[in-house]
């Protein structure tokens, strides 16, 4: 969604800036934190073994974003090299936030004794939340556009709104779910990982006015285009998500065995 003469700073201090995009991403964090701790703690996890998988997975989660935004975008960035940590004003890419957050969050686990797939459903409300609060703060950043499209009532399509309803959708996913599968198994986070994955590929992806790489399509008509590196990356990321996803769904199978022995 494109708004002419936005601004992407929320307050100006002298010299500092507070942008929309920092104040989002800080809320991103806190809100996640708070149901990550609020949900490990009503099913038994110390508090102390949460605070530390939150601060991993954080700061894991933002060196991994960068990172990958980075390297996708190499030649500016060459150019650019003072802009690498300049993280408030924009820049993270999620998949690689995701990667981040789970590396860092295995070790924490790992040092605990604990198996990581105790905490990765706790994660899921956070993710989606803070998905929908980013792609919030990329309309005032007024990147993430979409593709001109001649066939709409609008010029071009509203990429960020997508992503937002995306986000949207997986939350009331994961809610509902919730009800049916207890344990932390890891099935909702890796239900969240195949539908984030598959509706974005489909949907915002698909409007993004991104590159396009192999052969490349447009359609001027319907501001449709195919294939980005998202494209690409989609149909591995739902191979693995949906072999872990049935690899998770057997974890209460065998407790239940388990107890019945």
């Amino acid at each position: 969604m494109l708004i002419e003469n936005i601004d992407p700073v929320l307050i100006s201090l002298g010299p500092l800036e507070i942008r929309w995009y920092g104040v989002m991403m800080a809320l991103s964090f806190l809100l996640g934190s708070y149901f990550f701790i609020k949900n490990g703690k009503r099913q038994g996890l110390g508090e102390d073994v949460l605070f530390n998988l939150i601060f991993s997975a954080i700061i894991g989660g933002v060196i991994g974003a960068r990172l990958i935004f980075v390297l996708t975008n190499l030649d500016f960035f060459i150019q650019n090299p003072g802009q690498i940590i300049r993280v408030d004003t924009g820049g993270l890419a999620f998949h690689g936030a995701l990667l981040g957050g789970v590396l860092s969050g295995w070790l924490v686990a790992r040092l605990n004794r604990l198996p990581l797939h105790y905490f990765l459903d706790l994660a899921v409300p956070g993710l989606a939340v803070g998905y929908m609060l980013v792609r919030w703060a990329n309309i005032f950043n007024q990147e993430i556009l979409g593709r001109p499209a001649e066939l709409l009532f609008f010029d071009r399509h509203p990429a960020q709104i997508y992503g937002i309803l995306i986000g949207l959708i997986c939350l009331l996913a994961h809610n509902y779910l919730s009800r049916r599968f207890k344990g932390n198994t890891g099935v909702l986070f890796w239900g969240f990982i195949f539908y984030y994955s598959l509706l974005r590929g489909l949907i915002e992806e698909t409007f993004r006015d991104n590159p396009l790489y192999l052969w490349g399509f447009i359609s001027e008509n319907w501001g449709a285009g195919f294939f980005t590196l998202t494209h690409l990356a989609t149909p591995p990321l739902l191979i693995l998500a949906w072999f872990m996803l049935n690899r998770a769904r057997k974890i209460p199978e065998l407790k239940e065995k388990k107890q019945r022995a």
